[in-house]
C-alpha cells in the first residue's frame, strides 16, 4: 500500500491548447504501476480553465475546493465542494473557476490513458 500527501507530488502546468491557469499532479499512475485507473489532482486558478476538449474515455471527478462551472454538451452547471461528476467518453467538457479561490478536484481516468494528448 502506498500512502502519500497531495503536496508530495510534483505539480505541472496543463499545457494542452486552450488551458489557462490549470495545474495537475499525478497522484497514482504509471510510477505506481496502477493497472486500471490513474488518479490526478487539478488546481485551476481564479479566472482559469481547463481546455474545451473531448477524448475516448470517461472521467470520474470529485470537487474538493472552490467554485466553478462544468461546461459540457448538456449545458453549464455550477459545481462546488462535495460534488461528484461523471464525464462520459467523447463528451466535450471544460472546467472554469468562477470564484475568488482556486477550483480543486480529483479526476480518475482509465489506465494507461493520457489526458494531455
Amino acid at each position: 500500500m502506498k500512502i502519500a500527501s497531495i503536496e508530495s507530488h510534483r505539480q505541472v502546468e496543463v499545457t494542452m491548447e486552450g488551458a489557462t491557469g490549470a495545474k495537475m499532479r499525478m497522484l497514482i499512475g504509471p510510477d505506481e504501476a496502477a493497472p486500471n485507473f490513474h488518479m490526478r489532482h487539478f488546481e485551476v486558478a481564479p479566472g482559469g480553465h481547463t481546455p474545451h476538449h473531448r477524448h475516448d474515455y470517461e472521467h470520474e471527478i470529485l470537487i474538493l475546493k472552490g467554485r466553478g462551472i462544468a461546461r459540457s454538451e448538456r449545458g453549464d452547471r455550477s459545481v462546488g465542494p462535495g460534488d461528484v461528476l461523471f464525464v462520459p467518453a467523447n463528451e466535450v467538457h471544460q472546467f472554469v473557476t468562477d470564484g475568488p479561490d482556486p477550483l480543486e478536484f480529483i479526476c480518475l481516468i482509465p489506465a494507461p490513458k493520457d489526458c494531455s494528448k
